[in-house]
């Protein structure tokens, strides 16, 4: 079992950046490949970014490419999400996943935190 505790979200002005950071806790962090995904008010959840084991492998979603960096820091037990040229439609509840594998951590993760809210205004 794996828990998961996100942080950092709140209300920016688009064009800014907020980082977002993803705590774990219980089974051993660098065994599993992490995830991002957002969902906004009234649309179902999607995939943002994924990274693998060693941080040596990331990928994006389209909408997302070039502007947000997913990092990890084993030796923390930490995830995080750099988000910068923030737009409106970024705006939405942030979670934090983690998956057995690098397919389930983009796909069909294992676990799941709770989710924070980044809000960017016009």
């Amino acid at each position: 079992q794996v828990q998961l505790v996100e942080s950092g979200g709140g209300l920016v002005q688009a064009g800014g950046s907020l980082r977002l950071s993803c705590a774990a806790s219980g089974r051993t962090f660098s065994r599993y490949s992490m995830g991002w995904f957002r969902q906004a008010p009234g649309k179902e959840r999607e995939f943002v970014a994924a990274i693998n084991l060693n941080g040596g492998s990331t990928y994006y979603a389209d909408s997302v490419k070039g502007r947000f960096t997913i990092s990890r820091d084993n030796a923390k037990n930490t995830v995080y999400l750099q988000m910068n040229s923030l737009h409106p439609e970024d705006t939405a509840v942030y979670y934090c996943a983690a998956g057995e594998t690098y397919y389930s951590a983009a796909r069909d993760p294992d676990y799941w935190g709770q989710g924070t809210q980044v809000t960017v205004s016009s």
